[in-house]
Protein backbone atom coordinates (compact mmCIF):
# COMPACT_ATOMS: atom_id res chain seq x y z
CA UNK A 1 0.00 0.00 0.00
CA UNK A 2 1.60 3.17 -1.09
CA UNK A 3 2.27 4.96 2.76
CA UNK A 4 0.25 8.16 1.89
CA UNK A 5 -3.04 6.40 1.96
CA UNK A 6 -2.19 4.28 5.10
CA UNK A 7 -5.54 4.42 6.83
CA UNK A 8 -7.46 6.18 3.87
CA UNK A 9 -8.61 3.41 1.37
CA UNK A 10 -12.18 2.05 2.17
CA UNK A 11 -11.09 -1.68 3.05
CA UNK A 12 -14.43 -2.84 2.17
CA UNK A 13 -14.13 -4.61 -1.11
CA UNK A 14 -17.73 -4.39 -1.91
CA UNK A 15 -17.57 -1.08 -2.79
CA UNK A 16 -14.85 -1.68 -5.87
CA UNK A 17 -17.39 -5.02 -6.99
CA UNK A 18 -20.67 -3.16 -6.23
CA UNK A 19 -19.95 -0.44 -9.00
CA UNK A 20 -18.76 -3.03 -11.40
CA UNK A 21 -15.03 -3.18 -10.98
CA UNK A 22 -11.98 -1.81 -13.78
CA UNK A 23 -14.29 -1.01 -16.76
CA UNK A 24 -16.70 0.74 -14.73
CA UNK A 25 -13.48 2.56 -12.58
CA UNK A 26 -12.18 3.43 -16.20
CA UNK A 27 -15.48 4.93 -17.78
CA UNK A 28 -16.10 7.03 -14.39
CA UNK A 29 -12.34 8.59 -14.85
CA UNK A 30 -12.97 9.41 -18.70
CA UNK A 31 -16.31 10.98 -17.70
CA UNK A 32 -14.67 13.07 -15.03
CA UNK A 33 -11.72 14.10 -17.19
CA UNK A 34 -14.32 15.18 -19.87
CA UNK A 35 -16.14 17.11 -16.97
CA UNK A 36 -12.85 18.62 -15.34
CA UNK A 37 -11.39 19.79 -18.66
CA UNK A 38 -14.56 21.12 -19.82
CA UNK A 39 -14.40 23.13 -17.04
CA UNK A 40 -12.95 26.61 -18.13
CA UNK A 41 -11.47 26.93 -14.45
CA UNK A 42 -9.95 23.76 -13.73
CA UNK A 43 -8.68 22.74 -17.45
CA UNK A 44 -5.52 25.48 -17.16
CA UNK A 45 -3.95 22.82 -14.50
CA UNK A 46 -3.85 20.56 -17.21
CA UNK A 47 -2.29 22.24 -20.37
CA UNK A 48 0.82 20.06 -21.18
CA UNK A 49 -0.47 17.17 -19.25
CA UNK A 50 0.27 13.60 -20.29
CA UNK A 51 -3.46 12.69 -19.96
CA UNK A 52 -3.08 8.90 -20.88
CA UNK A 53 -0.72 8.89 -17.85
CA UNK A 54 -2.94 10.70 -15.84
CA UNK A 55 -5.66 8.73 -16.63
CA UNK A 56 -4.34 5.41 -15.96
CA UNK A 57 -2.77 6.77 -12.64
CA UNK A 58 -6.40 7.99 -12.00
CA UNK A 59 -8.06 4.39 -12.74
CA UNK A 60 -5.09 2.89 -10.47
CA UNK A 61 -5.87 4.99 -7.40
CA UNK A 62 -9.56 5.06 -7.46
CA UNK A 63 -9.77 1.48 -7.85
CA UNK A 64 -7.27 1.28 -4.79
CA UNK A 65 -9.62 3.69 -3.02
CA UNK A 66 -12.46 1.34 -3.83
CA UNK A 67 -11.34 -1.62 -1.86
CA UNK A 68 -10.28 -3.24 -5.58
CA UNK A 69 -7.47 -6.06 -5.94
CA UNK A 70 -4.32 -3.89 -6.83
CA UNK A 71 -2.91 -1.34 -4.91
CA UNK A 72 -1.98 2.21 -5.50
CA UNK A 73 1.78 2.32 -6.54
CA UNK A 74 2.17 5.90 -8.13
CA UNK A 75 3.63 8.88 -6.91
CA UNK A 76 2.84 10.40 -3.39
CA UNK A 77 0.04 13.13 -4.18
CA UNK A 78 1.63 15.32 -2.73
CA UNK A 79 5.08 15.58 -4.75
CA UNK A 80 2.49 14.62 -7.55
CA UNK A 81 0.64 18.41 -7.35
CA UNK A 82 3.27 20.54 -5.71
CA UNK A 83 4.17 23.85 -7.70
CA UNK A 84 0.55 23.52 -9.26
CA UNK A 85 -0.97 26.34 -7.17
CA UNK A 86 -4.16 24.22 -6.31
CA UNK A 87 -6.34 26.48 -4.86
CA UNK A 88 -9.59 24.98 -2.31
CA UNK A 89 -12.00 26.41 -4.47
CA UNK A 90 -10.61 24.20 -7.40
CA UNK A 91 -10.24 21.45 -5.65
CA UNK A 92 -13.32 21.21 -4.15
CA UNK A 93 -14.37 21.76 -7.76
CA UNK A 94 -12.64 18.72 -8.60
CA UNK A 95 -14.20 16.82 -6.26
CA UNK A 96 -17.72 18.13 -7.47
CA UNK A 97 -16.85 16.87 -10.45
CA UNK A 98 -16.45 13.20 -9.63
CA UNK A 99 -19.31 13.26 -7.22
CA UNK A 100 -21.37 14.26 -10.33
CA UNK A 101 -19.93 11.27 -12.24
CA UNK A 102 -19.87 9.12 -9.33
CA UNK A 103 -23.48 9.78 -8.57
CA UNK A 104 -24.90 9.48 -12.41
CA UNK A 105 -23.90 6.29 -12.51
CA UNK A 106 -25.95 5.24 -9.76
CA UNK A 107 -22.82 4.70 -7.02
CA UNK A 108 -24.67 4.59 -3.65
CA UNK A 109 -24.75 6.85 -0.86
CA UNK A 110 -22.71 4.95 1.50
CA UNK A 111 -19.91 5.07 -1.40
CA UNK A 112 -20.05 8.35 -1.67
CA UNK A 113 -20.03 9.46 1.78
CA UNK A 114 -16.71 7.39 2.33
CA UNK A 115 -15.22 8.80 -1.07
CA UNK A 116 -15.55 12.15 0.15
CA UNK A 117 -14.03 11.42 3.61
CA UNK A 118 -10.87 10.19 1.91
CA UNK A 119 -10.86 13.15 -0.21
CA UNK A 120 -11.24 15.59 2.24
CA UNK A 121 -8.05 13.39 4.30
CA UNK A 122 -5.91 14.12 1.43
CA UNK A 123 -6.77 17.37 0.91
CA UNK A 124 -4.25 19.29 2.81
CA UNK A 125 -1.37 17.23 0.52
CA UNK A 126 -2.57 18.40 -2.74
CA UNK A 127 -4.30 22.17 -2.12
CA UNK A 128 -1.50 24.84 -2.30
CA UNK A 129 -2.90 27.10 0.39
CA UNK A 130 -3.70 26.62 3.79
CA UNK A 131 -7.43 26.09 4.60
CA UNK A 132 -9.46 28.45 6.52
CA UNK A 133 -10.92 27.49 10.29
CA UNK A 134 -13.71 28.77 11.40
CA UNK A 135 -13.46 30.39 15.15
Amino acid sequence: MHPEWEGLVITSPSYYDQIGGAPVVRDVVEQFYERVLGDDDLKPYFTGIDMPRLKRHMVMLLCSVLGGPEPYEGRDLGEAHAGMGITSEHYDKVGEHLFAVLQAGGVGEDILRDVGLVLGKVKSSIVAEPTETAG
